[in-house]
C-alpha cells in the first residue's frame, strides 16, 4: 500500500504536528508532502519519511513568510502529482486536503479546523495586517473561501478533531465528519501529592483568545490564589490588573508541568478551543477542571465527574463556578475517575478509531485497501489490540 500524507507545513512541533507523528506511526511507509519543510525545527520520527515540499518552497523568503503565499497555496498543492498512491490522508489547518488524488485512491481528510483565517477569524487576521496585506488579503479571500469549500468536495471523507470543529465543517464546508479526538500523550501526567499551597492554576500562552484576563480578574474579586503559568503579550496588562494572592511564573519547562498540575485545586480553563489538550494534562494528574462552556472542553470535560462549567465568559459568571466548586464539588472529585477518563484520549486511541475509519471508508467506495492490513496496524502500534 502506497500512502501519502498531506500536511500543510512543517515549521515546528505543535498540536498538528504531534498528530501527524502518530499517523505516521500508523503508516511507516508513508511520503509526506508540505508547502515548506524546515527539518530541523522537527522531529526524527517525521524526518525518517521521505519528504516533499510544494513549489511554495522556492519562493523569495517563503521559509519565514511561508503565510504571505496563502493565494498560491491552492494551486500547489493541485500541481502534486499523485500518481500511483493508494491512500492519501490530508492533515488539514492550513490548505492541505486540496490536492488532486488518483480515481482509485480513498482520500481521508483529519481537520484540526477549516482554515480559520479565511472563515471564522477572517476579520481579525485582516486587522493584524498593514495596509498593502489588508487590501491582498480582501481580494484573495473570497476566492480561497470557493476553493477551500469546492476541495472540501473532492475528499472521500472527512474526520473532526472535537464536535465543535465538526460543526463548523457542516457550516464552511457542508459535509458531514466522524470526531477522532486527537492523540495526547500522558504518560509524563500521573496523579501525586501536590507541592505548596493547592491554589488554582491557568497554563497557557498569555494571548487575548486564551482569555487569562476573565481568570486574574474572578480571582481579584475571590481573593484566592491564583497561579498563572505561561509568558506572552498579554503578560504586563495582566499583571497589572491581578489580584495579591495572583502569582505569574513566566514560561514554564515540560519538567514541572506535571508537579504544576497535581499541586492545584483546579485548572481554569477560560477560553474557546477546537479541541484543548491542557484540561486532559490536568485530568490524567487527577485535578478537575472549570472550563467555559465552549469549544473542544464540551468533548473533554464531564460536568461533576471531571469538573464544572461557566456559562459566560465573564469574570463573575466564572467567579460563581469556582464558589460553587468550593461549597459543592471539590472535595467530592476523586483523582482516580478523572484520571480514567482522561487516559481514554492516548494515542492508542486515536490510531485505532483511524484506522477503523479508513477500513470503513475503504468498504464503502470500493477502493483497493485491506482491512486486515488495517487491523493489523492499529494493533501493532504501541501493542494496542482492538479485539
Amino acid at each position: 500500500m502506497k500512502v501519502a500524507v498531506i500536511h500543510y507545513w512543517l515549521v515546528g512541533m505543535r498540536g498538528g504536528e504531534r498528530v501527524l507523528e502518530r499517523i505516521c506511526e500508523l503508516f511507516p511507509e508513508a511520503d509526506i508532502f508540505t508547502h515548506v519543510c524546515i527539518a530541523q525545527n522537527i522531529s526524527q520520527r517525521l524526518r525518517a519519511h521521505r519528504i516533499r515540499e510544494t513549489f511554495i518552497a522556492r519562493l523569495p523568503g517563503a521559509r519565514r513568510a511561508y503565510q504571505r503565499y496563502l493565494p498560491l497555496m491552492p494551486r500547489a498543492l493541485e500541481e502534486l502529482d499523485l500518481s500511483g498512491y493508494d491512500l492519501v490522508l490530508s492533515s488539514e489547518s492550513g490548505p492541505a486536503k486540496g490536492v488532486i488524488a488518483p480515481p482509485d485512491a480513498l482520500h481521508l481528510c483529519y481537520c484540526h479546523s477549516p482554515m480559520r483565517y479565511i472563515w471564522d477569524q477572517h476579520h481579525a487576521y485582516r486587522a493584524a495586517l498593514g495596509p498593502l496585506g489588508r487590501a491582498v488579503f480582501a481580494a484573495a479571500a473570497p476566492r480561497l473561501r470557493l476553493w477551500d469549500a469546492a476541495s472540501a468536495a473532492r475528499v472521500d471523507a472527512i474526520a473532526a478533531n472535537s464536535r465543535f470543529i465538526q460543526r463548523r465543517i457542516r457550516r464552511c464546508w457542508g459535509r458531514e465528519a466522524r470526531v477522532i479526538h486527537p492523540p495526547v500523550d500522558l504518560a509524563a501526567y500521573a496523579p501525586g501529592p501536590p507541592e505548596g499551597e493547592a491554589g488554582y492554576l491557568f497554563l497557557s500562552e498569555l494571548v487575548p483568545y486564551k482569555r487569562a484576563d476573565i481568570a486574574v480578574q474572578a480571582f481579584r474579586a475571590l481573593d484566592l490564589p491564583l497561579t498563572v503559568a505561561g509568558d506572552g503579550p498579554e503578560r504586563g496588562r495582566l499583571e497589572a490588573m491581578a489580584g495579591p494572592r495572583t502569582r505569574f511564573l513566566g514560561r514554564v519547562p515540560a519538567s514541572r508541568m506535571a508537579a504544576l498540575y497535581r499541586s492545584c485545586k483546579a485548572l481554569i480553563f477560560p477560553g474557546v478551543e477546537d479541541f484543548g489538550i491542557v484540561p486532559l494534562e490536568a485530568m490524567a494528574c487527577g485535578r478537575p477542571v472549570i472550563a467555559y462552556r465552549g469549544g473542544g472542553a464540551l468533548d473533554t470535560v464531564v460536568e461533576g465527574r471531571t469538573g464544572l462549567f461557566f456559562d459566560e465568559q465573564t469574570p463573575e459568571s466564572l467567579a460563581e463556578a469556582v464558589l460553587r466548586f468550593e461549597r459543592d464539588h471539590g472535595a467530592r472529585m476523586d483523582p482516580d475517575p478523572i484520571r480514567a477518563h482522561a487516559m481514554g484520549f492516548g494515542p492508542e486511541r486515536f490510531k485505532s478509531e483511524l484506522a477503523a475509519m479508513i477500513a470503513d471508508e475503504a468498504a464503502r467506495i470500493g477502493a483497493r485497501l485491506d482491512p486486515g492490513d488495517l487491523r493489523r496496524r492499529a494493533e501493532a502500534a504501541e501493542g494496542f489490540s482492538t479485539r
